[in-house]
């Protein structure tokens, strides 16, 4: 097959989950901008709960991704029979997880007074982690269902509800964080309360489409069990744990890095929080085209065809390069415009274009890494990326970039460039395992 052919598939495939996870990041962005109308203090103790939270929500939707390549394998089988055992066994999996999310949300909040922020930050990011923290049950029961879709390449219901759900979101933070049309002022705890209500909705709208939709007749015919198949159940955990732990070793990163800037200032940790919100945009359409990495790859290896496993791999590659390094010129050329649509403090909007500079030049590496790290989990090899990205983060980036950071007068700069290197050794590390593992399939 010509690469023309494989970028046409791919792209049908993953634009409507790009799209989608565009969705989620602008309900960030929107976030951001409209606690950032309160103040630095308000938007610093949000970039503190979401950079903690972060790390909690993205296991959920790695662990989530333990449905795709099964169901993407079985479906180019055509093989009914595992699609029907897989979908409830998913969800009971997926309904488990967010409930231990919670509890761990709910552990966690004592902890904030003892991370060394400002008094202010520290109360004013208590309750809302809790609200929000309350919507990971929602959302993984949101997650279950996508993932499932996508195995089957129906992409596109998601993103209709992702992005309405997301209007949705919106709308809720203009009526609770100000208190208009007669809504109490909540501020930073309404912004909370409509991330909560609005995967509320997208979890049931999600339902209720696998339920009733034409297209899955026959293949759904039940979304809950009380029976766990320890079969089904291990071979999700299998892929979905392991592609948990390398989303929350990553995002956990970027956390850990929200403290260390923390520790600088808040102004630093809100330029912290407008560079990476920012910067998330291009990741997570980078997702979505790692989400079709995934599906494509786990459907050739249900057909069991090398040379297709290795093509679909270098198309997702090539697009990412080129879909990276426009928004690369894009950050470049805007740096000292979208720092304002957040904030009008201008030593934080000063810090916030420097840090753009540095989220350009890490726009490649965070692409290709996240991409083949899809393709390699559609081949359900995770365990020696998990390693790795623990490696290249843990021990690499996040050092590197408190030193840079604390001890010398890079300051806020100083820990993106520590993130950076983290992220460049991943990529090279990914690539190079899909090519070598692909060529030996292929000999």
């Amino acid at each position: 097959m010509h690469y023309l052919t494989h970028y046409k598939k791919h792209l049908n495939i993953a634009w409507p989950i790009a799209l989608g996870q565009l969705g989620h990041v602008i309900v960030g962005l929107a976030d951001s901008i409209m606690i950032g109308q309160l103040g630095a203090y308000p938007l610093a103790a949000s970039s503190l709960a979401n950079g903690l939270f972060g790390i909690l929500i993205v296991f959920g939707l790695g662990a989530s991704y333990g449905v795709t390549p099964p169901v993407a394998n079985a479906h180019a089988r055509n093989d009914k029979a595992a699609l029907r055992a897989i979908l409830p066994q998913g969800l009971a999996l997926n309904n488990i997880l967010g409930v231990l999310l919670f509890i761990i949300v709910i552990a966690f909040i004592p902890v904030f007074k003892f991370l060394d922020q400002e008094p202010l930050v520290a109360s004013l990011a208590s309750p809302y982690f809790a609200i929000i923290g309350l919507s990971t049950i929602p959302f993984m029961t949101y997650m279950a269902t996508k993932q499932f879709c996508e195995g089957l390449s129906l992409t596109r219901m998601a993103m209709i509800i992702s992005l309405g759900g997301n209007l949705i979101n919106i709308g809720l933070n203009y009526l609770l964080i100000y208190g208009n049309f007669g809504f109490p002022r909540l501020e930073l705890e309404g912004a909370g309360l409509a991330t909560l209500i609005s995967r509320i909705i997208m979890a049931l709208s999600m339902l209720a489409y696998i339920k009733y939709h034409k297209d899955l007749k026959g293949i759904v015919t039940k979304l809950w069990t009380t029976k766990i198949d320890k079969a089904i159940f291990r071979k999700l955990l299998k892929i979905g744990i392991p592609s948990g732990v390398q989303y929350t070793v990553e995002v956990s990163a970027f956390a850990g890095a929200a403290v260390i800037v923390g520790w600088i200032g808040a102004k630093e940790l809100a330029a912290h929080q407008i560079a990476l919100s920012l910067a998330s945009l291009s990741y997570m359409m980078a997702t979505g085209l790692a989400s079709g990495a995934m599906v494509r790859v786990g459907n050739a290896m249900g057909r069991k065809n090398i040379p297709e496993i290795r093509k679909t791999g270098f198309t997702a590659f090539h697009i990412s390069v080129v879909f990276m390094a426009i928004t690369a010129v894009i950050f470049t050329l805007g740096r000292n415009v979208f720092p304002t649509f957040y904030i009008q403090d201008q030593a934080v909007v000063a810090m916030a274009s420097s840090l753009l500079i540095i989220a350009a030049f890490f726009q490649l590496s965070d692409g290709l890494q996240v991409v083949a790290l899809g393709a390699l989990r559609g081949m359900e090899d995770v365990k020696w990326p998990t390693i790795f990205i623990i490696f290249a983060y843990w021990v690499i980036g996040l050092p590197l970039g408190t030193f840079l950071g604390i001890k010398t007068s890079l300051g806020v700069s100083g820990v993106w460039i520590g993130l950076l290197v983290g992220l460049t050794i991943t990529a090279i590390f990914h690539i190079t395992r899909f090519h070598l593992l692909t060529k030996k399939m292929n000999n």
